[in-house]
Parts: C-alpha cells; sequence; structure tokens
C-alpha cells in the first residue's frame, strides 16, 4: 500500500498541475458521459489554459517578488523567521508522513460527500490537496501521531469543499465562469473576515460611501483607467518605489520601465487566458449538468479548480499590488513581529481575489480587508513558525541560510492553521471532534440557508442561473 501511494505521490509530483489536471479532467468527462473526442479536446484546452495562466502568473509574480525584495533591502529590516515560499510549503507538505495519504484521502472525502449529497463540488484540483497535507503535518508536528494528522488532513478536504459551494455562486457571477466553484483554502479562507470587515465598513459613516473599483475607474478617467494603462500606472509606481537607488538615471528608468509594461501586459493577458479556460470548462461543465440531471432531477454538480482562474479580474491584481508595499510597512511596524517576507509576497493575488464578488470590486475595500487579514496573519506565522520549522525538518526540507525558523504566506499566515493547531493542543481528541462537529454543523447549516449564505459571501440571489455580467467577462 505504502509502495502504490508513493508512487501516486510521485507521479503528482512529476507531472505537475498544468499535465495532471487535464488527464483527470479527460477522464471525469468520459465517465459523466461526455463523447472521447470532446472530452479529450476539452482537457487539451484547460490544460492549454493553465499553462497560459501560469505562464502569466510567473511573468507577474516574478516582477512582483523582484519589487518586494528591493523594496525590503531598501528597508535594511531584518527577522530571524524567513518566509521560504508556497513552492517549500508546497514540497514540505507532500514530503511529510501526511502527504503520501492525502490525496487518497482528500478523493474520499469528496466522494462521501457527493454521495450525502452535503456538498455539490467535484474537487478537481488534485495538485492543491497540498494545503490539506500541510495543516495536517502541523499537527503531526505540534501532537506526534500521525492519526492527528491525517483525521486533520480529512476535515480541511472537507472545509475546502464548504467554502467552494459556499462562494460558488458569487464567483461564477461575478467573474462570469459559470459551473465552477474553488476549493482552494488558502484562498477561501479569506471570506469570513471579508464579511466582518465589511459589515464594520458598512457603518463607518463617509467610509461607507468610498466606491473604488475597475469600472467607475475606467468610467471617470478614461483611457487611463483602462485594466492595461491602471497596470502599467501602478507598475511604475510600484517600480519606482523599488528601484529609485537601484543605479544611474538610466538603469533606473530601465527597471521601473519593464515592471510597468510587465504589470500592463498581466492586466490585458490573464483574463484572455481565463477566456480559453471557460471554452475548455463549458464542455465538461455540460456533461456534469446532464449527467446529474439524468440520476437525481435537478441536482448540480459543479467542477473544482484552483483559485488561478480567479486573478485575472483587475480588482484582483489592482488590490494586490497596492498591499504588497502594505505588507512590507506591517511587516517593520507590527509590534513583536519576527516575519521577514520575501517569497510569498507575489502570491498576495490568491489571497484576496476571492473577496471581490463580496466587495463588488471594491479595491478600496479590497486593500482594507487585505491589510486586516495580513496584520491577523503576522502574529499566525509568529505563533506557528516553530511548528512550520519542526514539520520542514521532518519532511527533510533544507533551512535557509541565517534562517532560525521559516514560514510562509501560504500555509503559514492562515487563521485556519492556528485554528485547528489550538484546538488539538488545548482538547486533544475533543478538539477534533469539536472541530468536526463544528464543520459538520456549518455543512448542514448551509444546506438549510443556502440562500442567505451564498448572498453573505456575495451572490444577490442564491439560486436560479448566475448572469454573466458584462464588466467582468474576460474581453474576446
Amino acid at each position: 500500500m505504502d509502495a502504490f501511494l508513493s508512487g501516486l505521490k510521485a507521479a503528482v509530483d512529476t507531472l505537475g498541475a498544468t499535465v495532471l489536471l487535464p488527464i483527470v479532467i479527460f477522464v471525469i468527462a468520459v465517465v459523466l458521459g461526455a463523447r472521447v473526442g470532446k472530452a479529450f479536446r476539452a482537457a487539451v484546452t484547460i490544460g492549454v489554459a493553465f499553462i497560459g495562466i501560469n505562464l502569466v502568473l510567473g511573468l507577474m509574480l516574478g516582477s512582483i517578488g523582484d519589487v518586494a525584495q528591493a523594496i525590503v533591502t531598501n528597508t535594511g529590516i531584518q527577522r530571524d523567521i524567513v518566509d521560504v515560499g508556497w513552492p517549500s510549503a508546497a514540497a514540505i507538505a507532500f514530503g511529510s508522513s501526511v502527504g503520501l495519504w492525502v490525496i487518497p484521502i482528500g478523493i474520499a472525502v469528496n466522494i462521501v460527500l457527493l454521495l450525502t449529497r452535503l456538498t455539490r463540488t467535484l474537487n478537481v484540483d488534485v495538485w492543491n490537496f497540498w494545503h490539506f497535507a500541510f495543516i495536517g503535518s502541523l499537527a503531526v508536528a505540534a501532537t506526534g501521531s500521525l492519526v492527528y494528522g491525517l483525521a486533520i488532513a480529512a476535515l480541511m478536504a472537507a472545509l475546502a469543499l464548504l467554502f467552494a459551494d459556499w462562494s460558488a455562486r458569487a464567483v461564477q457571477k461575478f467573474y462570469g465562469i459559470p459551473g465552477v466553484s474553488v476549493p482552494h483554502l488558502a484562498s477561501a479562507q479569506i471570506l469570513p473576515i471579508a464579511i466582518v470587515v465589511n459589515w464594520a465598513i458598512e457603518r463607518i459613516p463617509g467610509l461607507n460611501k468610498v466606491e473604488i473599483s475597475t469600472e467607475t475607474i475606467e468610467r471617470r478617467f478614461g483611457v487611463f483607467g483602462e485594466p492595461v494603462v491602471l497596470g502599467l500606472i501602478i507598475g511604475l509606481v510600484l517600480g519606482a518605489i523599488a528601484y529609485y537607488n537601484a543605479g544611474d538615471f538610466g538603469t533606473v528608468l530601465s527597471k521601473v520601465l519593464q515592471t510597468g509594461m510587465t504589470l500592463a501586459a498581466v492586466m490585458l493577458l490573464l483574463p484572455r487566458m481565463v477566456k480559453i479556460l471557460m471554452e475548455g470548462l463549458l464542455p465538461v461543465s455540460e456533461a456534469a449538468q446532464e449527467f446529474v440531471r439524468k440520476r437525481t432531477g435537478d441536482r448540480e454538480l459543479l467542477v473544482g479548480l484552483d483559485s488561478a482562474i480567479l486573478i485575472g479580474h483587475p480588482a484582483a491584481i489592482s488590490s494586490s499590488l497596492i498591499l504588497v508595499p502594505i505588507a512590507i510597512v506591517l511587516s517593520i511596524i507590527l509590534p513583536g513581529n519576527r516575519v521577514i517576507l520575501f517569497a510569498d509576497l507575489a502570491v498576495i493575488p490568491f489571497i484576496v481575489a476571492m473577496t471581490a464578488p463580496l466587495l463588488r470590486g471594491n479595491v478600496f475595500r479590497m486593500v482594507i480587508v487585505g491589510t486586516v487579514t495580513l496584520v491577523l496573519g503576522f502574529y499566525v506565522a509568529n505563533a506557528l513558525a516553530p511548528l512550520f520549522t519542526d514539520a520542514a525538518v521532518a519532511s527533510g526540507f533544507e533551512m535557509p541560510e541565517n534562517a532560525v525558523q521559516i514560514t510562509s504566506v501560504v500555509d503559514g499566515f492562515l487563521w485556519i492553521s492556528y485554528a485547528v493547531i489550538a484546538a488539538i493542543r488545548s482538547f486533544g481528541a475533543a478538539g477534533l471532534a469539536l472541530l468536526a462537529l463544528l464543520i459538520a454543523g456549518s455543512f448542514w447549516f448551509y444546506r438549510r440557508n443556502m440562500a442567505a449564505w451564498e448572498r453573505a459571501a456575495g451572490a444577490e440571489d442564491g439560486d436560479g442561473e448566475v448572469p454573466v455580467p458584462a464588466a467582468t467577462k474576460a474581453p474576446a
């Protein structure tokens, strides 16, 4: 059994998400009744779309990463907890004792919840099961028990499906991607924070009237408010902050202009990559709905995908770019903070993208919610860094030079990680049982109050077809 699981994990590691996802999509589409040729074309199209998305994201993340590290260098801050980035966190998760089991556990949880009609999401984003394994590996580091780690991984797989169902209507409506949900734990965990912060903003006179969205900016400023020009302007500002002392005037000008053009390209290209993804998803979604309709009547089945499909919206990109320097300032001024950010500053878009439907694309509110989330995240990271480091050492991860402890924004900053560890540290098996009851109760409460929950997540209605607003459609 261990040999099979090791081989399965090695295959996932070797193939990577862009190859594994089309294979999974093809198999699922055929099982759901799609013609082989149509399923094959859809799978290849989805794979191509994700390659395109990853290429553009790589361009953006590389540029933001360089800008962020330049800003950090300019500030001269020194900390002993080093941000090693999500690729390191994923390697630690899959290299842990929980990582060996997480794929069959994640699939089993999904099947059980589908059969019991507690979820409508079929999670094909197998690569991102590493998030479940990572929190499970923290539990193993905290308790020394693999059983605790596996149980936590299973609970996190269920929680991701709950978040996916809860936010699906809002995500489909705002982003214009029908038939999907996003069971990405690192992205969805911001929703409860966003609801609380948005509730508070609504009750602050003056602040509740501030409306800064990419649509209003475009209406007021014409060509200078268009996403591609907006990306250029934000890139130029960030480049100037980062590279003002990078050398002579020619060198500084070159770096600033390159940053501006890179982010302008991202603003234009990402929505077009998402449009290709939608082209591939449509036949799979149709096959899923037809399969379910024949067997259960009007029940809905959603395809669960990576939150990378959300990053292309101008509101998500704009708010994320503004949050980069804010995150660096927070790392300097927060009392007691020992974390220095490096690699994962570039993944802030994944952290804030799911707030856009709830906040109606209001960049001003997205930045406020993102700032609150980061403040909370810094203190979570400080608290969890010892366990993060222990889990890394146990998985054979090589510690960076001069780093006493390590963390990452994904998943070291997540309140969910802290809540899980606090529960099992404080109450042991009773804490584990309490977490299971809370998640099970949340599923039951969601099913009983679906319309209200979906409105809270940003959908205007809880049922019926999801219209695609013209303002959020990917450009042709």
